[in-house]
């Protein structure tokens, strides 16, 4: 029996375009209260933390999850059901375009995860500097790093899971790109 892939007419595909648009609709949420939130502080202080309103911010009632989880749940969903409902995009693409969109996602892949090791490592340090000098555990949330720029460090929780994320997202296209392509045989369903 030949393995189909999903088609427009098939249940599968409305379940993962609804799961996508809920997704994105998570997604789109989030940004939204973080960019406003952002610039309220930058208004206030004149400096914010990139990201910490988002780990600071449980949902949907305290000690539960952080927006920032929410938010890597909502990108690794929505990526998934891409993956699936969005294949027709990638049959027929020539030779040079797709060796080019397998550099770059390898690239990215290369680049997130040296982020995501880079931020882990830092995040490892802080916590463990302060147990040392202090004696006790930090806040693990509130720690940041002053780095690329001074006035907008980044909460270390917060660019942990979004480079994590970045990282996911690119080596899982990148994996799908190296795969046998499906043919153009395919786009036309079976009765």
């Amino acid at each position: 029996m030949k393995v189909r892939h999903l088609q427009e007419q098939d249940k599968q595909y409305r379940v993962f375009l609804y799961i996508f648009y809920a997704a994105s609709a998570m997604m789109v949420s989030i940004l939204i209260y973080g960019v406003v939130m952002m610039v309220g502080e930058w208004q206030e202080n004149g400096t914010y933390v990139m990201g910490e309103i988002l780990v600071n911010t449980h949902v949907p009632f305290e000690n539960f999850a952080n927006l920032t989880t929410w938010l890597s749940f909502a990108c690794i969903i929505a990526w998934y059901c891409v993956s699936r409902i969005g294949w027709k995009r990638t049959v027929g693409l020539e030779s040079y375009r797709m060796a080019l969109l397998q550099l770059m996602l390898l690239g990215f892949a290369v680049i997130c995860l040296y982020e995501v090791l880079w931020s882990f490592t830092v995040l490892n340090a802080e916590i463990t500097s302060q147990m040392v000098i202090d004696g006790t555990t930090p806040d693990i949330d509130r720690l940041i790093v002053d780095y690329p720029d001074p006035d907008r460090p980044w909460n270390l929780i917060f660019a942990t899971k979004i480079w994590l994320v970045g990282f996911i997202i690119s080596a899982h296209a990148f994996y799908l790109s190296k795969k046998p392509r499906k043919s153009q045989d395919e786009l036309v369903p079976e009765d």
